[in-house]
């Protein structure tokens, strides 16, 4: 896909001289643009989720940090000071999804670099890490979605859960960019689409991204998984990712886990798609990620109004984590790892032996 007809959901626009966001809370029937130029509006834009997917939250933070210190006007002490509150705030909007971390690390490391340059330079170094990381997402995109369609080489029924798409990582997505390149060599016969619960983004997200594509899609609610997996209308469950620690266990949006299972039990591969910049190495097991927890509201309403009775309190975890014994393989840019564990993750970012291992699913 060339790169004047790839389309971004976020971006920087550089005549108005502001992030410009596609609103995701008003997907499928209303494509609205918001113009980001506070650090207030982009951590609401974050929190509301008009902008999401672990890829995207990375470069929306990369471009909030900037928006957040480019007008500081001070000394070099306290603009360090004005950028660590910056990146703070930014930190504790959405703690599950590593990307996000990524970025603030990144960010913190390079302005260290260049400490000693003028406060505009740091400012304009920031900017160019965020342009830096849309380009590098939108390149791992493509990457995957080459890797994964290699390994899905046969007309495949798929399903998969919540958006993977251009919406959440950029260029083709993750997962969903898996499925558009394995749809272009002509090896899909359909998609099932999990609703998502319970903001919907497959039946609002997944669904808009496939009919711009032109992909056979199925909307099914979340609880008829394994309905049709035991009906042998399942060939293939791929999925996105949010964090991929150390031992290959996998937070990704609530559902997941319950998908691993039931193709397990129906041997049926599980495939986990996500760039190399959704691991993080500090952590041994799933048991250390943090799980977000969403409003009450998010279940107790739907479309805006009150469905459960007055008094009812929910439960609202945004995601779980996936066991790596469930997962048949996880596809990065870097290639395939069969049967991630820790010895194979290990090598495979660090481009060792088992980083091209990639063998029938």
């Amino acid at each position: 896909m060339d790169d004047e007809k790839i389309f971004r959901p976020v971006y920087w626009d550089f005549e108005q001289d502001c992030l410009k966001i596609l609103d995701q809370r008003k997907l499928p029937h209303k494509e609205i643009w918001l113009e980001i130029k506070t650090l207030s509006q982009i951590e609401h834009a974050i929190d509301t989720l008009a902008v999401r997917g672990a890829p995207l939250l990375g470069v929306a933070a990369a471009y909030g940090i900037y928006i957040g210190i480019r007008n500081f006007r001070g000394s070099s002490k306290s603009f360090y000071k004005k950028l660590e509150d910056t990146i703070a705030r930014i930190a504790v909007i959405r703690p599950t999804a590593v990307n996000l971390f990524v970025t603030l690390r990144r960010i913190q490391e390079t302005t260290r670099i260049i400490k000693s340059s003028t406060l505009d330079k740091v400012k304009n170094n920031i900017l160019e890490i965020g342009h830096r990381i849309l380009h590098e997402e939108e390149e791992c995109s493509f990457a995957i979605s080459r890797n994964g369609a290699d390994i899905l080489d046969t007309s495949v029924r798929v399903l998969t859960h919540c958006n993977t798409g251009t919406l959440a990582a950029g260029g083709v997505g993750t997962a969903l960019g898996i499925i558009y390149e394995a749809h272009r060599r002509g090896y899909v016969e359909e998609v099932f689409v999990d609703e998502t619960r319970p903001l919907l983004q497959g039946s609002r997200l997944t669904a808009w991204e496939l009919e711009r594509w032109n992909i056979p899609y199925k909307i099914i609610t979340d609880s008829s998984a394994a309905f049709l997996m035991a009906k042998e209308m399942v060939d293939v469950v791929i999925v996105g990712a949010d964090r991929i620690v150390r031992n290959g266990d996998t937070a990704n949006k609530i559902g997941t886990y319950s998908l691993a299972i039931s193709a397990s039990k129906h041997r049926i591969p599980f495939i986990v798609a996500a760039p190399s910049s959704t691991f993080d190495l500090s952590l041994l097991d799933g048991e250390k990620i943090k799980i977000e927890y969403r409003a009450q509201d998010e279940v107790l309403n739907f479309g805006g109004k009150r469905i459960a009775p007055k008094n009812a309190r929910a439960y609202t975890p945004a995601f779980d984590i996936t066991p790596s014994k469930y997962i048949s393989a996880i596809v990065t840019e870097r290639g395939v790892i069969e049967k991630p564990d820790i010895h194979r993750i290990a090598a495979h970012i660090s481009g060792g032996a088992y980083a091209t291992d990639v063998a029938e699913l």
